[in-house]
């Protein structure tokens, strides 16, 4: 059976929403969070968040329904996201593992 790009975009769109429910981290803090933690949950929902814009666009650039400078701009706002939180997490295990080195 050969399935045609209509039908491929239309799967993988399909198991996008599927899997975002599963990849974004609940709303709000919850009981007893401390406000890092909160701000780290936030970024990540955020991250998560131009990441599937991006692929939106992508989606809909393929499919003829958005402009090649848009996708380009989701693109580029996602893997700019994508850096910071990278850069974000780099700096708290570096952070955890000096205190890890300290003496007790």
């Amino acid at each position: 059976m050969k399935a045609t790009l209509g039908q491929a975009l239309e799967a993988y769109t399909a198991a996008l929403v599927r899997d975002r429910a599963a990849l974004a981290p609940p709303d709000g803090p919850t009981d007893g969070e401390l406000g890092f933690a909160a701000l780290v949950r936030e970024q990540l929902a955020s991250t998560v968040g131009a990441l599937a814009r991006s692929e939106s666009k992508v989606v809909a650039g393929l499919l003829g329904k958005a402009s090649v400078q848009d996708v380009v701009e989701a693109v580029s706002a996602a893997e700019l996201s994508l850096q910071k939180f990278t850069a974000v997490r780099d700096r708290v295990i570096a952070a955890y593992q000096e205190i890890m080195r300290m003496p007790v």
